[in-house]
């Protein structure tokens, strides 16, 4: 009889709460890490694995993701967790909402939240969980309903009452799927704000209080309604210049100071800031945190706002916010080494390239928001992390630890006794050339195509069992829906 299902021997342990790489063994039992110690006895485990010299991560926590934004939910969950597999991502949290794309139909959570769950159900090769977007007014007495099933954290989309997901828009309402007698604006996003807290004040949900929390897309539609136009008109610029000239960054910091105020007034302290792409943006959000030091805020930052720029990227690179010139990336990396970002995402939301670009081709006003990029999260962070002195247990903080935490995803997130076996093994040894052809992701581009990474996710392993090794996957889909809340 043996002691342990699995043992790692031979790899540098990276852990999020250590300051420092360590030389140790990892065995696992029945899906957990049973002990982390050096020179553990081969002879204890069932199977032993040599980890040939290489880093040992805590498997990656994508706290944004975009399952069935662009294609069928049911697709998306088993093609991109393919993807985010090979990135080392064990746990991906995607955002969906009532309204076009997602499930493209409108009504209460709780007959479509079912159907969310439905489709995604045995598809996945990584545990997964969601964060729901309350559009519709009877979305925010459904609140405690969400929790109850498992979602404690929402999403507010600050520029969607009046433009569009990839440009400017003519009917929101049509778009959102909301009555005529309803509104997606400021006012309905305070309500939000008192559902959630109101929900968080109530006994029943006392345990779970501090992972019940609002995570806002800070843009200004006004502002970029006004800021499109003008771009359009004067016809200067081109291509991803274009567009984040048209969603300028001090639309971001705009929203930002206005959310952290409705935040503010109604007594909501754990806010998430998702994705900010600017220097403005970043500054907006410290000189809130100053202003509201009892709010809990956390911060975001995208592997592709970390990576790319609007000046060297193609229109493949459309998101949102967008990617901005390559000074607003520099501020990114120094308020990252400062500490004020919580954890870093991919926004993977996989466009084919027949849906992505329209016709003609070269117009960014006509292309779709989003890419995948769940594959190179990991692998991304430490190759231009390193360079810049981000160290190993710092980048397991912010892919893992903190966002497990932040979102309650409880025993992931750390490599500890009793925790989820979800890790990856890491060669740093071994770069890698970016190539769309080389991706699991069903997208057939990317804008980091081309990119030289210094490092490779060799193998992933989900609660003990490989699910990626060497380029492919193995096995069955044996991803889980993790309930964070509710009984």
């Amino acid at each position: 009889m043996f002691t342990y299902d699995l043992l790692i021997k031979n790899v540098h342990v990276v852990r999020p709460d250590q300051d420092h790489v360590e030389s140790l063994d990892v065995a696992i039992k029945d899906g957990k890490f049973a002990s982390i110690a050096a020179d553990i006895d081969p002879s204890t485990a069932a199977d032993v694995v040599d980890g040939q010299g290489r880093h040992l991560f805590p498997g990656v926590v994508d706290a944004h993701q975009h399952w069935g934004i662009y294609n069928e939910l049911s697709e998306d969950t088993n093609i991109e967790s393919r993807a985010s597999a090979q990135g080392g991502v064990t746990s991906g949290i995607t955002y969906v909402r009532t309204g076009a794309y997602y499930l493209n139909k409108s009504g209460p959570y709780k007959t479509i939240f079912p159907e969310i769950l439905q489709a995604a159900e045995g598809r996945a090769f990584i545990d997964y969980a969601f964060h729901v977007a309350p559009i519709l007014k009877e979305h925010i007495d459904e609140i405690p309903d969400l929790i109850d099933m498992g979602v404690p954290s929402f999403k507010i989309f600050m520029f969607y009452g009046i433009h569009g997901l990839h440009g400017r828009s003519s009917d929101q309402g049509k778009f959102l799927m909301i009555p005529e007698d309803e509104s997606y604006d400021y006012a309905h996003f305070e309500f939000i704000m008192r559902g959630i807290e109101k929900a968080r004040r109530n006994p029943k949900y006392a345990a779970i209080k501090d992972q019940i929390s609002l995570s806002l897309h800070c843009e200004t539609a006004e502002i970029m309604r006004a800021y499109t136009k003008l771009v359009e008109e004067e016809g200067v610029l081109t291509g991803l210049e274009a567009y984040s000239a048209s969603r300028p960054p001090h639309s971001e910091g705009l929203a930002i100071t206005i959310a952290s105020y409705l935040a503010y007034e109604t007594e909501m302290p754990n806010i998430n800031l998702l994705h900010l792409s600017s220097r403005k943006a970043i500054e907006a959000a410290m000189l809130m945190q100053t202003t509201f030091p009892h709010i809990n805020f956390r911060r975001e930052v995208t592997v592709g706002h970390l990576l790319a720029d609007c000046e060297t990227t193609g229109i493949g690179g459309k998101v949102n916010p967008p990617l901005r010139p390559r000074e607003d990336v520099e501020a990114m990396w120094t308020h990252l080494l400062a500490g004020d970002f919580s954890w870093v995402s991919s926004d993977h939301a996989c466009c084919k390239d027949e849906a992505k670009f329209g016709d003609p081709k070269d117009d960014v006003f006509l292309a779709k928001s989003g890419f995948g990029g769940a594959e190179y999260l990991l692998p991304g962070l430490i190759s231009e992390g390193r360079k810049r002195g981000l160290s190993y247990n710092k980048i397991a903080q912010l892919v893992s630890q903190n966002p497990a935490a932040r979102f309650g995803l409880a025993g992931k997130g750390n490599i500890a006794v009793g925790y989820d076996a979800d890790f990856c093994l890491i060669d740093d040894t071994v770069g890698q050339t970016v190539r769309a052809d080389d991706s699991l992701s069903a997208q057939e581009y990317t804008p980091f195509e081309g990119y030289e990474l210094t490092a490779t996710v060799t193998d992933t392993y989900l609660r003990g069992g490989a699910v990626y090794r060497d380029g492919a996957i193995l096995g069955e889909p044996r991803g889980q829906f993790v309930k964070r809340s509710g009984n």
